[in-house]
C-alpha cells in the first residue's frame, strides 16, 4: 500500500527506492518462495503460472450474457491439488491427462512438493476426476489467488442426512465470483438455490434470513444472493458451474447457501449449509491432520460424509486406514503405563 500514496518530497522517494528494487528482485527471480508463505521453508514456487494468470485475456475480458445460467463457460482460474506422486514418470502421466481436458491453459508440477497447479476454465470436479484417472489420488488444496484479495475462495458443505454436495465460490475479479456445485439427494426436478443473510442453522434454512442483498444492491429487480437454479436428474444428482457478477467472496463468510423444495422461494429452504473460507493458492500444504493424525493420503470422502452414496461411513472422530485399522481421536487413544500416573 505504501507505493499507491503520493510521494510527498524527494527524500522520501529516494527512500523508496531500495525498497522497490528489493521488491523487484524478489519478483523476477523464479526461483523465490513468496514470502507471505515463509513459515513453509519448501512451499513451491508459483510464479511461473502466476505470471501467465496474470497476462490471460479471458481474466479481463468476459461474456457475462450466461452468468445466471447453469453450466455456463467459467473464467480461467488458478487451481492447486496435492497429487500422490513418485518420480518423474507421474510427472508426465498427470500433464498428459490434464492436457487433454478442454479449457486446461497450461499445468505445473513440482514433484518434491507433490503439488499440482492448473490455470484454466474446467470445474473442478472434471479437474479432480481426470487426475484419479491416473491411477494417483489428488487432493484439493487451494483456489483463487490470496495475494489479489483478503479471502479468494470458500465453501459450504453439505452433510446431510438427506442431501449432500459441496458449494465452491472464487473471486475472478473484484466485480466477478466464479461458483461450482454439485448434490445428490434432491427431488429429481427444478430447485432455486440461495445465499442466505445468516449463518444460524438452529432451526435449519428457517433461521438464516433473506436471501442476501447489501445495501447497494436494493433497487435490483434480483437480490444478489440469488443463485438461480439447479436441475436435479432422476437419480437426484445436481451440478452447477457458473459466475455471479457483483458478488465478493469475503462479504460471503458465516452467511449460508440455502436449496429449496422447487422453484418457489417463498417458504423456507429444505437444506442449508454454512459458508466457511477456503484456502487459496499456496496457502495450505499441510499433509497431517494434527486433530487425528490422518495423512492428506489418508482422507476420503467417507471422512467428510460427502455423498449420500457412500455406504458404511465411519462413526463421528474415527477415521478408517486403507488397511482397515480405525485411528482414534488423539484424546480417545490409550495412555501408555509408562506414562500413567502412579499413586
Amino acid at each position: 500500500m505504501a507505493f499507491l500514496r503520493s510521494v510527498a518530497t524527494t527524500a522520501t522517494a529516494v527512500a523508496a527506492i531500495p525498497a522497490a528494487l528489493a521488491f523487484s528482485s524478489l519478483s523476477s527471480s523464479p526461483s523465490s518462495s513468496f514470502p507471505r508463505f515463509s513459515q513453509s521453508p519448501k512451499s513451491p514456487d508459483r510464479f511461473g503460472l502466476l505470471k501467465t494468470f496474470a497476462t490471460s485475456p479471458s481474466v479481463l475480458l468476459m461474456d457475462h450474457k450466461h452468468s445466471s445460467q447453469p453450466h455456463a463457460v467459467l473464467p480461467d482460474l488458478l487451481t492447486e491439488y496435492m497429487v500422490d506422486m513418485k518420480c518423474e514418470g507421474c510427472v508426465h502421466a498427470v500433464k498428459n491427462k490434464l492436457h487433454e481436458i478442454n479449457g486446461v491453459k497450461d499445468v505445473e508440477v513440482d514433484l518434491s512438493n507433490q503439488v499440482v497447479r492448473i490455470l484454466g476454465s474446467t470445474p473442478v470436479k472434471t479437474m479432480t476426476e481426470a487426475l484419479e484417472q491416473t491411477g494417483r489420488k489428488a487432493r484439493l488444496i487451494g483456489q483463487g489467488m490470496p495475494e489479489d484479495f483478503l479471502i479468494s475462495a470458500a465453501v459450504s458443505e453439505f452433510k446431510g442426512p438427506d442431501v449432500f454436495g459441496v458449494v465452491r465460490l472464487a473471486q475472478v475479479n473484484m466485480e466477478l465470483a466464479r461458483i461450482e456445485a454439485n448434490f445428490s439427494g434432491l427431488s429429481p426436478g427444478k430447485h432455486s438455490w440461495s445465499i442466505n443473510e445468516f449463518g444460524d442453522l438452529t432451526r435449519g434454512a428457517a433461521s438464516t434470513g433473506k436471501i442476501f442483498n447489501p445495501i447497494n444492491e436494493e433497487n435490483t429487480e434480483k437480490p444478489l444472493g440469488d443463485l438461480g437454479t439447479l436441475e436435479a436428474n432422476e437419480k437426484g444428482d445436481a451440478f452447477y458451474t457458473g459466475v455471479k457478477e457483483k458478488l465478493r467472496v469475503a462479504d460471503l463468510i458465516g452467511r449460508s447457501v440455502v436449496v429449496y423444495a422447487s422453484e418457489d422461494k417463498s417458504e423456507h429452504g429444505i437444506t442449508a449449509a454454512v459458508i466457511a473460507r477456503s484456502a487459496g493458492v499456496g496457502e495450505n500444504y499441510k499433509r497431517l491432520c494434527t486433530c487425528d493424525g490422518t495423512t492428506i493420503w489418508e482422507a476420503t470422502d467417507k471422512d467428510f460424509v460427502s455423498s449420500k452414496n457412500l455406504g458404511n461411513v465411519s462413526p463421528p472422530g474415527i477415521r478408517l486406514k486403507e488397511n482397515g485399522n480405525r485411528i482414534l481421536p488423539p484424546d480417545s487413544r490409550p495412555i501408555p503405563p509408562s506414562s500413567q500416573k502412579q499413586d
